[in-house]
């Protein structure tokens, strides 16, 4: 969850070639175009797109942080066309 205004990626499963399964929420269930997930540099990068009314072509691209347990990095809001940054932390 992004504790900034409770935005939710929920991952449920990762193929062998890393092409996720996820469901973005903002409350509501916004359309994930693409989600992808890699090990690069022995980092997990997590790269997730938008395409939904007021999203379209908007992405997430994030980096996992073992030490903090969280998901970080940049949110860019294409229409828009700026770039923010954010976190995410794991819902238990």
């Amino acid at each position: 969850m992004r504790p900034d205004g409770g935005y939710i990626i929920q991952i449920q499963g990762i193929d062998s070639s890393g092409k996720m399964e996820a469901k973005y929420f903002n409350p509501r269930l916004i359309n994930v175009s693409k989600a992808q997930a890699k090990r690069e540099n022995g980092k997990i990068k997590v790269f997730v797109e938008l395409s939904d009314v007021g999203y379209p072509g908007s992405t997430y691209t994030l980096t996992y942080d073992p030490k903090e347990d969280v998901l970080r990095g940049i949110y860019y809001q294409a229409a828009m066309k700026q770039s923010f940054d954010v976190y995410f932390t794991r819902m238990k």
